[in-house]
């Protein structure tokens, strides 16, 4: 019974190391921003249905608040939107920008296949 009770430990561990450590996109944003508004509206609800939004979940935040976002920025974030993949809360790349939705699944997919171990595709 105790060497159960390790092994199922251990997986319990294991999978707690793996989420704490996982990708995430963060979506610099700000009031106003067009292009950020035509992003949550083309492509906000289809994200989190993608291998990407899975592997890379997505959090906003206001570009007034990257200063205490807690997130180790390469550099400050001066445009909107700003698509920045993090772990760890460090940045490991980004995108800056939204023209359309071909190019930021194409973009996304060189960035994460660039900085982590994403396999899968975009859409």
């Amino acid at each position: 019974m105790r060497l159960n009770f390790s092994i199922i430990l251990t997986c319990i561990m294991a999978f707690y190391t793996t989420v704490v450590n996982a990708a995430e996109l963060i979506m610099v944003e700000q009031p106003g921003c067009v292009y950020c508004t035509r992003w949550n509206n083309e492509l906000g609800p289809i994200y989190p249905k993608t291998e990407a939004g899975d592997f890379a979940p997505l959090r906003h935040i206001q570009l007034s608040d990257q200063d205490t976002s807690g997130i180790a920025f390469k550099s400050k974030i001066i445009f909107t939107p700003t698509f920045v993949l993090i772990e760890d809360n460090t940045e490991l790349g980004r995108l800056e920008g939204y023209a359309s939705q071909d190019f930021f699944w194409g973009l996304l997919e060189i960035l994460l296949k660039q900085h982590t171990s994403f396999t899968g595709s975009t859409k």
